[in-house]
């Protein structure tokens, strides 16, 4: 049997077509952006914060010998740690660093949440705009009743939409959108392991900041 007997362009593009302007109408764009940028994240694998941790123990170190003034010239691939150890350099107090990174991580949670959601969307769309293909397919062979020659891909416009519905709702949307899931409480529980040493850092190094401010003042 020829790959091609499965393949119906009226049929895709009822799916796929419909699918796409249904979620595309129910979600913001900024989220459906997220959605689509989220799929290069697949093959990743799962967030690990131990190298991450080192890294500020390094940072802690240098802090003590030469000053919290030395992290500025520090390279951090993070962004949100980048800006938590910038916030300590710039003197902000404990709570503040606190605030900012549970924010940031908040953030992050809501953002892969808002991209599962809409591949979840998708999957539930997919299955309908399927059965709107079928019976576009049967209205169009009741319609040509009169003529065997047009009943065969009517048919086939009625038989492929309902398979290419749950095909892409069961392979394709589902899957992506439990993996983003599995992908996101990973890396949420990963991050939270980052604020108890940031935040220890910017408590231990803030009074010395003030106190470095002080004396420049002073003087």
């Amino acid at each position: 049997m020829a790959f091609t007997q499965f393949l119906d362009p009226v049929a895709i593009a009822i799916v796929g077509g419909g699918t796409l302007l249904a979620v595309a109408l129910r979600t913001p764009g900024r989220d459906l952006g997220h959605a689509l940028a989220a799929v290069t994240v697949l093959a990743r694998r799962r967030l690990d914060a131990e190298p991450m941790l080192r890294q500020l123990a390094a940072l802690s170190r240098i802090a003590s010998r030469h000053g919290v003034v030395a992290l500025d010239r520090s390279v951090l691939t993070d962004p949100d740690m980048a800006a938590a150890i910038a916030a300590i350099v710039d003197g902000r107090s404990a709570d503040d660093v606190e605030t900012m990174v549970r924010h940031a991580r908040r953030a992050r949670i809501e953002r892969h949440a808002a991209a599962a959601d809409v591949w979840a969307g998708a999957a539930d769309v997919a299955p309908t705009m399927g059965m709107v293909g079928t019976l576009v397919g049967l209205a169009r062979m009741f319609s040509t009743m009169n003529d065997p020659s047009a009943i065969g891909g009517a048919m086939a416009i009625a038989l492929l939409a309902t398979l290419y519905g749950a095909l892409l709702s069961t392979l394709i949307f589902m899957p992506v959108a439990a993996r983003l899931r599995v992908l996101g409480r990973a890396e949420a529980f990963e991050r939270a392991r980052l604020e108890a040493p940031l935040v220890a850092l910017a408590r231990r190094e803030t009074p010395r900041h003030h106190q470095l401010g002080g004396a420049a003042a002073a003087a």
